[in-house]
């Protein structure tokens, strides 16, 4: 009787979005919230949940396998596939989240890309920051969460650590592979990485 009633109010809310103009790939495979709400010239793809208290703007691209909840999200926004927007979580017009990317409590400022396989957490983004692949916030130490505070301008490195409480200034560039654990001052470029060793004529060792 419930998979009844739930199949019942999804097809009423599907049909409803449908009547609005809202662009719906495979409707039947869509999950809403009673309170989802969606702007104009919205696309959703295949797979795709809307949890409670979700607000999308107008212009926005949904693409297949993403999941939202409790968060808003601007005008001419771009996520997924395979993204996750937890509770707390605003983007702002033009940003973007990529594939196999978790935003938690945070900003996502105006124009700004997050791509791919990274994790935000309790972080402020500003304006066309770029934060590169594999990136993560270290934002729980063991009993409280830290917030991370990225302002414009910004270029964070593939496979880059910010450990919280953190703020990284305006204009500054953080190399690949970096452990950030202090401040990085404006139009500064941070680094932290060990040595290459190389060992010419290598054998590696027969069994």
């Amino acid at each position: 009787m419930k998979h009844l009633k739930l199949q019942k109010l999804q097809n009423r809310l599907r049909n409803k979005f449908l009547k609005l103009g809202v662009k719906i790939v495979g409707p039947e495979t869509i999950y809403f919230s009673k309170d989802t709400k969606i702007g104009k010239n919205v696309i959703i793809e295949p797979y795709v949940v809307f949890g409670p208290k979700v607000k999308i703007g107008n212009n926005v691209i949904i693409k297949s396998f993403s999941h939202l909840e409790n968060c808003r999200i601007e005008n001419k926004v771009d996520i997924g596939p395979y993204a996750r927007i937890r509770p707390g979580t605003i983007l702002k017009e033009g940003s973007k989240v990529g594939n196999f990317v978790e935003i938690k409590k945070s900003i996502i400022g105006k124009n700004s890309k997050v791509n791919h396989l990274t994790y935000i957490g309790d972080s402020d983004i500003g304006k066309s920051v770029n934060i590169g692949a594999g990136t993560i916030t270290c934002n729980y130490d063991g009993i409280k969460k830290n917030k991370t505070k990225i302002k414009d301008n910004v270029f964070i490195g593939s496979n880059s650590s910010l450990v919280a409480p953190l703020t990284i200034e305006e204009s500054s560039v953080v190399g690949a592979g970096s452990v950030i654990t202090k401040t990085v001052k404006k139009k500064s470029l941070a680094l932290t990485r060990s040595l290459q060793t190389e060992v010419k004529n290598y054998k590696r060792k027969q069994k």
